[in-house]
């Protein structure tokens, strides 16, 4: 029953998983241009794309904006959540090794232990970033139930993982758990604030257009 389980997460429900999750993401950018030239199609006319990369270079640098070194110890929380989640993923040894048998790609890994530490790293990070939305009041009240949610769905698939890896708990059901939550955070991406992770750089790009293309400022 759990290989059975195992291999459809890992076979079918996989592909359907990256299709949905390619597919929502083209689809969200293609009705927000659509809006876009629809409500602010005067933006446009000054598309300055030196600006736009300018605008997103500076908020990818930490602690470059004023909002950021007015709060250094959140940045550098937020920092290393936003860009181990993304990195473990990809440079992790066991998921090369996947990749490289299922379609013969392989990117560079990270040893195991760096691994371990990242991922401790990233679960630190991410439960900061929790401790921060109950505590700071004026975060709390723009924070729904969901929003929570969402935050500890994303640390669950490294949990899983770390607890998959090392054998703690029952190894089958970590393993289902850890393909099974990775596969509904990737379906989660497109329809929820969880696509900033694509958006992030449109909206810093239409910032640097508006800002330096049109009024000759500086978005930051």
């Amino acid at each position: 029953m759990m290989n059975t389980l195992y291999l459809f997460l890992t076979g079918p429900a996989l592909w359907c998983t990256f299709l949905f999750f390619i597919g929502g993401i083209f689809f969200r950018l293609i009705m927000l241009f659509k809006i876009s030239r629809e409500k602010d199609r005067i933006l446009y006319n000054h598309v300055h794309w030196l600006w736009g990369i300018k605008s997103i270079l500076h908020w990818l640098t930490p602690w470059a904006s004023d909002a950021m070194r007015r709060q250094p110890i959140f940045t550098a929380g937020a920092f290393i959540f936003h860009i181990l989640l993304i990195g473990l993923p990809l440079f992790l040894n066991s998921h090369n090794i996947l990749w490289d048998e299922s379609w013969g790609i392989s990117l560079p890994s990270i040893s195991d232990p760096w691994a371990d530490i990242l991922t401790i790293g990233f679960i630190g990070s991410g439960f900061f970033l929790f401790i921060r939305r109950l505590y700071r009041k004026e975060v709390r009240i723009l924070t729904s139930k969901w929003d929570y949610a969402l935050l500890w769905m994303t640390m669950l698939p490294f949990l899983t993982g770390l607890f998959a890896y090392h054998q703690w708990g029952p190894y089958p059901i970590m393993m289902i758990l850890h393909v099974l939550s990775g596969e509904i955070l990737l379906v989660l991406i497109p329809i929820s604030k969880l696509n900033h992770m694509v958006l992030f750089f449109f909206t810093r790009a239409f910032i640097g257009f508006e800002m330096g293309g049109r009024r000759g400022a500086r978005s930051w």
